[in-house]
């Protein structure tokens, strides 16, 4: 596993938010209220893989820490 980020936990809150953004302005999601922040992660990581904007996880290594920490780098880099 990589190492993790310093600030990780603001990095995913942000990835949820430029995430949820970036799928509503593509128009291809809308979340609800209820959607819990992991349906989200996931939801995006599979959006921003599918857009070609991340790499992605080997199907073997995907769990919820993977995800998380694969957006908070990409956020760290908006």
């Amino acid at each position: 596993m990589a190492k993790k980020l310093k600030n990780e936990k603001e990095l995913v809150k942000k990835a949820i938010a430029l995430g949820v953004a970036y799928g509503e302005k593509r128009g291809v999601v809308e979340f609800e209220a209820t959607d819990s922040a992991n349906e989200k992660l996931e939801y995006i990581y599979r959006l921003l893989v599918h857009d070609k904007l991340i790499a992605p996880i080997p199907e073997d290594q995907i769990s919820q820490k993977s995800i998380k920490h694969r957006l908070a780098i990409w956020a760290s880099k908006q």
